[in-house]
């Protein structure tokens, strides 16, 4: 069952949040100390620090250069992805890796599928990435959840190796759900990493087939 949308924001509103989310994030990653940087983030292939290098990839590639990395990747996306988080998690400092996003926060990077509002789901679940593990309890803004929570489809799903069959997601304190089965219950943030193929802890969400999505991560 597709989502319906509640209402269709502006390309302009849709520019702020992602401005928005990069500067925040950049402030509260300004706060993490050395031994969280080399913590795992929900990709259990990354460290924190490579999550945060991945996040800032859009913003200082051009796409001649992304186009070569993925050359060099013999076309396969997750391994350009991958060498380039780790490289850049080395040669970068933590400074440099918060400055990136925060001084290029209007950067118009959008990923290659998606538009405005997949580089807004970028930004805030790899955001999550990083402070849901941390334990770092950070809410995103309701209006920024919305825009993405809108736009689960059953083709981004696929993108990400979702399977959502028999399963409804349904949002605490939000007024959406997602697919019709039995349903699974938590916070919309954290629903939309399920939706971004993310695995979590056990006991973040409630709901019979909830194990389905607490298993170990399989990759960004």
């Amino acid at each position: 069952m597709e989502n319906a949308p509640t209402r269709t924001q502006s390309e302009a509103e849709v520019r702020a949040a992602i401005a928005a989310e990069r500067r925040e994030l950049a402030d509260l990653f300004d706060s993490l100390s050395a031994d969280q940087w080399n913590e795992p983030g929900l990709c259990t292939e990354w460290r924190v620090r490579e999550a945060a290098a991945h996040r800032s990839t859009g913003v200082r590639l051009s796409l001649p250069a992304a186009l070569a990395e993925l050359a060099e990747a013999g076309g396969n996306l997750h391994r350009m992805t991958d060498r380039i988080a780790r490289g850049d998690a080395t040669a970068h400092s933590t400074t440099a890796l918060v400055a990136f996003p925060r001084d290029n926060a209007h950067h118009p990077w959008t990923p290659p599928i998606g538009g405005l509002p997949a580089a807004l789901g970028h930004d805030v679940v790899h955001g999550l990435d990083i402070t849901v593990p941390l334990g770092r309890d950070r809410l995103v803004p309701e209006d920024r959840i919305r825009i993405l929570l809108d736009g689960v489809r059953s083709g981004s799903l696929r993108f990400f190796g979702v399977d959502l069959d028999g399963v409804r997601l349904c949002a605490d304190a939000l007024d959406w759900s997602y697919g019709s089965g039995s349903p699974v219950y938590g916070r919309a943030q954290v629903l939309l990493l399920p939706a971004f193929g993310r695995r979590l802890p056990d006991g973040v969400f409630r709901g019979e087939p909830s194990n389905r999505f607490t298993r170990a991560a399989k990759g960004a």
